[in-house]
């Protein structure tokens, strides 16, 4: 299972952000060719570390890094990848990919 992991950082004004991310983003991402499941956690979420507490952080699941590259290079993944860049630019958001294992 290869995932991709979204940490979004605090947005200047939240209630604009979620209006956005749940109302526009979240219904177009969800129509990526190949995503098995996308999980949002919300506050309160728990920074073990010093820094920034996330304000949303969204797991999407894809059977491979192969079928994520896929779904990100048709027509919706373009849209998805133009339309983050509305409500959350580069600098307030961290995106990571990798496969894993059961263990």
């Amino acid at each position: 299972m290869a995932k991709m992991l979204v940490i979004y950082k605090t947005p200047a004004d939240p209630a604009a952000f979620d209006r956005h991310y749940f109302d526009i983003h979240l219904p177009l991402a969800k129509q990526l060719p190949g995503l098995r499941r996308y999980d949002v956690s919300k506050q309160p979420i728990v920074n073990m570390l010093p820094g920034e507490t996330p304000y949303i952080v969204a797991t999407l699941y894809f059977d491979s890094l192969d079928a994520m590259r896929a779904a990100f290079a048709t027509e919706i993944g373009k849209a998805c990848a133009v339309d983050r860049r509305k409500y959350a630019p580069d600098d307030r958001v961290t995106m990571l990919l990798f496969d894993s294992e059961a263990m």
